[in-house]
């Protein structure tokens, strides 16, 4: 691997060969497996089996497509609810002994991400129940206020049972939840760029062509996430509503039937008889009179 980015930089950067003699067929390609996506109902019906202190946490993740160590970084003095957005200045990352928090995984990740208002009202609530007022409070921590930790979290909230209960994508991650938000971006329409600043991706590709995306564009596209995610929300929820209603209209049934019960039905008044002088004066009854 040494010995053939050092051949490549001779033939791109020194230009002291034409092509690089280091060369192994497929090494540069593989394939990544297809994570699974859940849906805008999936993420509400997993965020509503969470503990209280940890709703929050799924809708944000799902909705933003920020990454576990950006979530677990974040401070109160990083979100911004006028505007609705996110700073991700920082990540917590395990390390074999110890949590540290430390840069963002690469520039690009060093970020600000506008909200869809789904996960800005979930996120204002969790602020106003569980964090404290200080700047530098985390917002996701733990139940005494120790930063998240995966593992611990998973055993905390029933992860693998809250899955099943949601009716969740088999083998599905809490990573995957940034999928999921990074699909429904990709679903507005937005620009690779666009999406590359959402979801802080970088690559020596990408590094090229990087264009950091502005805030108003960030705005759209969190914007047109909402809308998906309302309309999603309703079409998930009108089956039960209209359960209900057809329960409901049962129940008006019987009730209707026993107000009628012994009651016979009125005929229709019967039209008073004919004299035979209301008729038409060409009748046999009619002449009759006439000529007496």
């Amino acid at each position: 691997m040494l010995l053939r980015a050092i051949l490549n930089t001779a033939v791109k950067e020194d230009e002291l060969i034409r092509q690089n003699p280091c060369r192994i067929p497929g090494y540069d390609r593989y394939h990544t497996p297809e994570r699974p996506v859940a849906t805008v109902a999936q993420v509400l019906a997993l965020a509503k089996r969470m503990p209280p202190r940890f709703s929050a946490l799924v809708i944000v993740a799902a909705f933003s497509g920020l990454r576990w160590g950006e979530l677990a970084a974040l401070r109160r003095s990083d979100v911004d609810l006028t505007a609705g957005t996110v700073r991700v200045p920082r990540k917590l990352a395990a390390l074999r002994s110890r949590m540290e928090f430390g840069p963002p995984k690469s520039v690009a990740s060093n970020r600000t991400v506008t909200l869809p208002s789904a996960a800005r009202t979930a996120l204002a609530e969790h602020l106003a129940e569980y964090v404290g007022e200080e700047p530098e409070a985390l917002v996701f921590t733990g139940d005494k206020g120790a930063v998240l930790r995966s593992g611990n979290f998973r055993r905390a909230v029933g992860w693998a049972a809250a899955l099943r209960a949601a009716g969740m994508p088999e083998g599905f991650h809490f990573h995957d939840l940034r999928h999921t938000g990074n699909n429904l971006a990709a679903a507005t329409g937005a620009s690779t760029r666009d999406l590359m600043h959402r979801m802080g991706h970088a690559s020596m590709r990408a590094a090229l062509i990087y264009q950091h995306a502005n805030s108003e564009r960030d705005r759209e596209i969190a914007d047109a996430m909402d809308r998906r995610i309302v309309k999603q929300a309703k079409r998930a929820a009108a089956p039960a509503k209209a359960s209900k209603t057809k329960g409901k209209a049962t129940k008006e049934q019987p009730a209707a039937r026993k107000a009628t019960n012994g009651t016979k039905p009125k005929r229709p008044a019967r039209e008073p008889a004919s004299d035979g002088t209301g008729g038409a004066t060409g009748t046999p009854m009619a002449r009759k009179i006439k000529k007496g």
